[in-house]
């Protein structure tokens, strides 16, 4: 009994140090910006039914984004109201239709619909990424940007720019480490030495890689178009949350009781069959046939590596859809995901092809992989959860990484240390 609690104590403490470290960097990417509270200013009348409803989303955006600010001004019965907004429509150049409209920065916003819902949420994301004070000067002009940054070669680039892709590199890089990629890939060059030939260990190789990053692809999509068509629902981004961190939590608690209790690794029962799809490409007389048993190999391989490390793709596709963005960029930031997520494979393939080596995931490294996704994947959850709006700090989510790396790092040299027998399997 005394030895399950200690085997099980690092967990709680992983978890709340991470959760230190994520308000820490929170409360310093708030105390360091130089963007005030967004101001949200909501007219409305007595007796609409659209206004009482838009109330009721108001008050779940207000504690969803703690930065924005709400002014509600009722307009059917207070002529100040009123001509408050005439004079901010006119400062606008157009013409308030009717109740509820809204005005944030140099957007009014009529009715209330799923459209208004999505369009207010992009523009107080993309509002709070901005350095232009928020306030009735707002309606004057175009808020500007954060302050540009100018890098050698690139020339002069918008911070509110840089920090997606900068997110995606980040969560991208991390997701990369896939032990389930790993174990596949690795066990099937390690076959595919012994029909010493580098052409077709580098071609089956390159074709199980593209089969893997295509089968990520469509998966990452099919979570992207679902976040599209139910994005307007709040509870959407707090359940993306909570199934990160779930995720999170079993791939954590595998570093410290390896496939125990419920495991997001590959079955111990799907194994055989993978291993005898691997045996019969090998033994494959044509190359045809090689290169369509490692197309079907890849397919069968992906349906259980997508388990491994599922929560990356869903909060970043949530994230990606909270931002103002044309379908096409959000299709062309999934592939750019898909080109970081694939490169250590590549890198695998290349060095057997090279070598002509073999080598296996060893049970140790499989064990720190799982950490360092859960913990990067805990961080993220728990800041999808508390404050989404900071993801649109490039900062944050290089310091998240930072921080999921540097934790993971000392837990590792701990139990190394402790258990070192852990690391001769």
């Amino acid at each position: 009994m005394i030895r399950a609690r200690t085997r099980w104590a690092p967990f709680p403490a992983v978890a709340a140090l991470l959760l230190c470290l994520t308000m820490l960097l929170a409360s310093w990417a708030e105390a360091t910006s130089r963007a005030p509270a967004v101001t949200l200013y909501y007219f409305w009348g007595e007796g609409c039914p659209h206004c009482e409803r838009a109330k009721t989303y108001l008050a779940d955006a207000h504690h969803r984004f703690p930065g924005l600010e709400i002014r509600s001004y009722e307009v059917l019965h207070n002529e100040n109201n009123l001509n408050l907004l005439m004079t901010m429509s006119r400062k606008l150049g157009t013409e308030a239709k009717g109740v509820p409209t809204f005005i944030i920065a140099d957007r009014m916003l009529d009715g209330f619909s799923d459209e208004t819902r999505r369009e207010l949420e992009q523009e107080i994301v993309r509002r709070a990424a901005t350095s232009h004070p928020a306030g009735e000067n707002d309606t004057q002009g175009r808020a500007g940007n954060a302050a540009p940054l100018t890098l050698p070669l690139l020339g002069t680039i918008s911070a509110e720019r840089l920090s997606l892709p900068l997110f995606t590199l980040a969560v991208a890089t991390l997701d990369s480490f896939n032990p389930c990629a790993f174990f596949v890939l690795l066990f099937l060059l390690s076959l595919m030495v012994h029909a010493h030939s580098r052409h077709k260990m580098a071609l089956i190789g390159g074709v199980f890689v593209f089969f893997s990053g295509l089968v990520y692809f469509l998966f990452m999509a099919a979570w992207l178009n679902l976040f599209l068509v139910t994005g307007h629902l709040t509870w959407i981004t707090v359940l993306a949350a909570v199934a990160a961190l779930i995720i999170a939590t079993m791939n954590v608690k595998d570093f410290f009781l390896f496939e125990k209790g419920v495991s997001l690794v590959i079955p111990e029962e799907a194994k055989p069959r993978l291993f005898e799809r691997m045996r019969n490409l090998v033994r494959a007389g044509t190359l045809p046939a090689m290169l369509a048993g490692t197309v079907v190999l890849a397919l069968a391989a992906n349906s259980y590596e997508l388990l491994c490390t599922a929560g990356f793709p869903m909060v970043f596709t949530r994230v990606l859809t909270l931002r103002e963005l044309p379908p096409s960029a959000h299709y062309l930031y999934l592939g750019f995901y898909n080109v970081v997520y694939v490169i250590p494979l590549a890198v695998i393939v290349g060095i057997f092809t090279i070598t002509l080596g073999s080598r296996k995931l060893t049970e140790w490294q499989g064990r720190v992989l799982k950490l360092v996704s859960g913990i990067m994947m805990l961080s993220l959850g728990f800041v999808l959860l508390l404050r989404p709006t900071l993801l649109n700090n490039a900062f944050i989510s290089l310091g998240i990484m930072a921080a999921s790396l540097a934790v993971s790092w000392v837990i590792v040299t701990i139990v190394k240390r402790i258990k070192p027998d852990w690391t001769r399997h």
